[in-house]
Order: C-alpha cells, then sequence, then structure tokens
C-alpha cells in the first residue's frame, strides 16, 4: 500500500535552525542525484522503525503502536517541497517467533517492484545490549533479496538514544560498544569480507524518537552527547547518497532470482561435446571391438570346425 504524494507540511514543525539544515541537505541531493529520493526502513519488529519515519516527516504519518509491531504491511509515506519529493517505505518486522518470516519478505519484494532504493536504513535499538543470530538472519535475508550492494546505500539507525548507560560506561564508550557489535553481525549476515571494509563503510546513526528527548537552546531535539538527531541523520543520509555508489533496482530478476534454465543455458552445447567424446565416442568404439571379435570367433570355430571333420 503506497500513500499519495503530499506537501511536506510537517517540515515546518522543526525549529527554526533544524528547517533551514534539512532543506539545505535535501537541496543537495537534488542537485547531485535528481528530484526524487527513496528511502526504505527495515529491521525487527518493536524497534522503532515508524518512530523513525516519523520523525523524518516531522508528522504523525505512520500510525505508532507500543503493544505491537509495527507496520503490519510496506507503506510508504511520500512528501513534497520545492519540487522535491520524499519517499521513506516503513516495513513490517522481519521476524517471527525465532525465524524469518519469508511471506513478509516475499510480500515486501513484491511491494518494491520496479522502485529504486537510494537508501537503507537498518534500525535497531541502542539500548539493546546484545547481538544474536536473529540479527544476523535478518542482515542475510535484506542480503539476499537485494544483494550485497545494498550495504553500500545503508546506514544503521540506533533508536532510544536519550539513555543513562550501564554503571562503568560513559554514553560514548557504551555507544561505540553497541555499534560495533552490530556492525560486526551486519558485516557477518551479509557475508563481507575483510577487505570490502573501506568499499562497505557502515555509518551508525542515534536518534531518539520520543517528545521525551532533550532540547537545546534553539529548540534542537539534542541527544546525551549534544548531536542533534535528526539534521545529523539526513545528514548521513545525504552523505550515503552521494558516496559514489548505485541506487538499487528492484526488478524482475532481483524479486523472483536468476531463471536456472537462462543460468546453465550456456553450457549445454560443453554438455553436449561431453557426452559425445566422453561417452558416445567410446561406447561405438567399444560396440566396433565387440563385433570385430565376434566376427574373427565365428570365422575361427567355423573353419577350425571343418578342420578336425577332415582329420577324422
Amino acid at each position: 500500500m503506497a500513500s499519495l504524494i503530499r506537501e511536506w507540511v510537517g517540515i515546518n514543525t522543526f525549529a527554526s535552525a533544524t528547517q533551514t539544515k534539512l532543506l539545505e541537505l535535501l537541496g543537495k541531493i537534488k542537485q547531485e542525484n535528481g528530484n526524487t529520493l527513496t528511502i526504505l526502513v527495515v529491521g525487527k519488529g518493536g524497534v522503532g522503525k515508524s518512530s523513525t519515519v516519523n520523525s523524518i516527516i516531522g508528522e504523525r504519518a505512520v500510525s505508532v503502536n507500543p503493544f505491537q509491531s509495527e507496520a503490519t504491511r510496506p507503506f510508504m509515506v511520500s512528501r513534497a517541497s520545492a519540487g522535491f519529493t520524499l519517499n521513506i517505505i516503513d516495513t513490517p518486522g522481519l521476524i517471527e517467533g525465532e525465524y524469518i518470516n519469508d511471506r513478509t519478505l516475499e510480500i515486501l519484494k513484491r511491494f518494491l517492484l520496479n522502485k529504486t532504493i537510494d537508501v537503507l536504513l537498518y534500525v535497531d535499538r541502542l539500548d539493546a545490549y546484545r547481538v544474536d543470530n536473529l540479527d544476523r538472519q535478518v542482515v542475510k535475508a535484506i542480503t539476499e533479496c537485494f544483494g550485497k550492494g545494498i550495504w553500500n546505500r545503508a546506514l544503521v539507525v540506533l533508536t532510544h538514544a536519550q539513555l543513562s548507560p550501564p554503571d562503568g560506561f560513559s554514553y560514548k564508550d557504551f555507544c561505540s560498544k553497541r555499534s560495533g557489535a552490530l556492525l560486526k553481525v551486519v558485516r557477518l549476515g551479509a557475508g563481507l569480507e575483510k577487505h570490502d571494509k573501506q568499499e562497505f563503510a557502515i555509518p551508525v546513526v542515534l536518534v531518539e524518537n520520543s517528545e521525551r528527548c532533550n532540547k537545546n537552546e534553539t529548540d534542537k531535539k539534542v541527544l546525551p552527547d549534544g548531536t542533534a538527531g535528526i539534521p545529523h541523520l539526513v545528514k548521513t543520509i545525504t552523505d550515503v547518497v552521494l558516496n559514489g555508489s548505485k541506487s538499487i533496482l528492484v526488478d524482475k530478476k532481483l524479486v523472483e532470482g536468476s531463471n536456472p534454465n537462462e543460468r546453465w543455458k550456456l553450457l549445454i552445447p560443453l554438455i553436449f561435446a561431453f557426452q559425445y567424446f566422453f561417452v558416445v565416442k567410446p561406447i561405438e568404439r567399444a560396440i566396433k571391438n565387440d563385433i570385430a571379435k565376434e566376427g574373427r570367433a565365428s570365422w575361427y570355430k567355423k573353419d577350425y570346425g571343418c578342420d578336425q571333420s577332415r582329420l577324422s
């Protein structure tokens, strides 16, 4: 399901300094990358994907219910301002129980057919103190759907960033350890090798979507380290868009996978040649040898029999 393109009135709800920064960054994207930007937001359920969409848009564009996983189906929010259209696609959580929900993945791929993904936001919570196999499963599923190249267009967003770290950790150290642990799992799940590290340099951004987030003297929402969350997020999105990598077009081949018949088509002549020289020809030689031996044996037996009769 997708929404109609509406005027981006939500941008007026930001502090004036934030509005200026956002328009400056989006103008840069428009100048370098075109009039449209499409962002895909993915992750497990309950991590704050829908809330992050609302924070970027500046309005309650997507329903958020604390007692259920965000969206139940993909939903695209489209907003236009000064000739520029921003599309943000909210998605359901990819995990059901302890496994990837294949039906959700299939619905997502069909929804994205013929759309171009400019940026992937992989969302998780900063206050989740560990990573596990579920994280790796989600990353692997995303990679299998859209290819390894999607991580060149990705950034990790950690929500619930207005927190007090556990005892013994400074805010900076805690964020660094949490980010490092998650990035390690992303690299493992995506199959990114050590030599890919420079190419797939995935940035991490912290955000706080709730109203409890502190504000500075210019009315910007700021994190405990003083970072203005949304402007920093949009700046990082801009950096990803302009990093020189290609956007991902979700075409039929990407959705359905390569046709196995087409994949092996080029090998058919080689298979026939192999069969001819290593199967057919040896069989022919064997048959000819058998015929020759059989003919010789019959001739010898016949003559030998005649000679024996003469002798008797």
